[in-house]
């Protein structure tokens, strides 16, 4: 059995590396286990909007992040399954401003090392290559810390105070606490690589929406370009032991795309996560914390996963110290039911307008109708990219004048569009 701590956050990814900063830096004996070592790829968008960069300036890693060639992006351009464009950008969004106007996009394998050695440099301590396997309970039931199982095959126990779980998508913390639900709709898996001489790739990240799915398109560092494509479950199902081929595939039937990859190469192995449309029926439970994808991931079209990572921990934070400090059992779960409502509070409205969202991108009439309202009245674009860039609240989106001036320029008789 290895010695204790306050604090275990299995997974240091961007949601256990700022958790972990936030807790050590207040002076908790914090350890984060990740079974990889780092670094690492990770299926992800890499997308960090202008509010992450609030985040990472906190953590004092923007600097790093941007010396080491993090794209930016000035906003993002969505093209319908019928050709129809709207671009909304995070220096337009009338009356609200982003901590920059300009969102990052950066490859987890850079990204996630800088986060992560901030936690150290806060006085975390690290264990890769350190798989989970099972949560430790106590009398009563509550969690009390982790079996683990090294890379050499060794089985330890490890004691805390409070586990945290910031494992993801498929979280062992939350299947182990009974907490994991998913959702019937939408059930996608996402296809992701980094190509190299893509053209046409500007300060926009790109959305193209088409009848059987979505791909995005992003310049991240080094030159590179993030794809992601994005299908149902039931078609990707083809696509088993074939990813490569299938996404490029994919690319290649789209006539308006197939150009733009003319010559381009990938330069990694294509990776799939998902299905989609996690969330943890609560955040909490005596002795452990969800954070991040770990509490929730409904899809990846809006792009926030990052940001809801970092803001995630920074969120947790305040009310961890106080269940590290309660006297009584009965404190500390008061604490982590009120992060629970703090969480809701925080996250709510985006959550209610993900499933709009995903809503549109399922109806390839209502998406193109969307898309044409949106490119002619440029400030709801702005103000929808603006809440995916995490500064615009949701409620500017969700509002009945909003929706009313989205509805009424959808239902405008308009000239078909060119599909290019």
């Amino acid at each position: 059995m290895t010695a204790g701590a306050d604090v275990i956050i299995v997974g240091g990814g961007p949601a256990g590396s700022s958790t972990a900063w936030h807790l050590a830096r207040a002076g908790a004996r914090v350890t984060v286990v990740d079974r990889a070592g780092f670094p690492r790829a990770k299926p992800c968008s890499e997308y960090l909007s202008p509010e992450a960069s609030r985040l990472l300036d906190a953590m004092g890693v923007l600097v790093a992040c941007e010396r080491a060639g993090a794209a930016e992006l000035a906003g993002m351009a969505i093209r319908a399954p019928d050709g129809a464009r709207a671009v909304g950008r995070f220096d337009g969004a009338h009356g609200f401003h982003g901590y920059r106007d300009r969102g990052l996009a950066l490859r987890r394998t850079v990204l996630d090392g800088i986060l992560l050695d901030a936690a150290r440099g806060a006085g975390a301590r690290v264990a890769e290559g350190t798989q989970v396997t099972d949560l430790l309970r106590g009398p009563h039931g509550e969690i009390t810390g982790v079996r683990t199982l090294d890379d050499r095959g060794a089985a330890a126990e490890m004691r805390a105070t409070l586990v945290v779980g910031a494992d993801g998508l498929r979280s062992v913390v939350a299947r182990r606490l009974g907490l994991a639900r998913t959702a019937a709709h939408p059930r996608r898996l996402a296809f992701v690589s980094h190509w190299r001489g893509v053209r046409g790739m500007g300060a926009l990240g790109e959305m193209h929406v088409e009848r059987d799915g979505y791909c995005g398109l992003a310049r991240v560092d080094d030159g590179l370009t993030n794809v992601a494509v994005v299908v149902p479950v039931e078609d990707a199902r083809a696509a088993k032991g074939r990813a490569a081929d299938f996404l490029a595939s994919w690319i290649a039937a789209r006539p308006h795309l197939a150009p733009r990859f003319a010559g381009a190469q990938p330069v990694d192995d294509v990776m799939v996560t998902g299905p989609f449309a996690q969330r943890a029926r609560r955040a909490w439970a005596p002795g452990a914390a969800l954070v991040g994808d770990a509490a929730d991931f409904y899809d990846p079209f809006t792009g926030e996963g990052i940001f809801a990572a970092l803001r995630g921990g920074e969120l947790l934070a305040p009310f961890a110290l106080a269940a590290l400090g309660a006297s009584r059992e009965r404190e500390a779960r008061a604490a982590m039911a009120a992060y629970d409502r703090a969480r809701r509070a925080a996250f709510g409205g985006k959550w209610r307008l993900e499933r709009l969202v995903a809503l549109a991108v399922g109806s390839p009439v209502l998406m193109g109708r969307a898309a044409r309202a949106l490119a002619a009245r440029p400030e709801l674009a702005d103000l929808l990219v603006g809440v995916t860039g995490d500064f615009v609240p949701p409620r500017e989106v969700l509002s009945l004048s909003y929706v009313s001036r989205l509805l009424w320029f959808a239902a405008r008789p308009v000239p078909a569009p060119a599909v290019p």
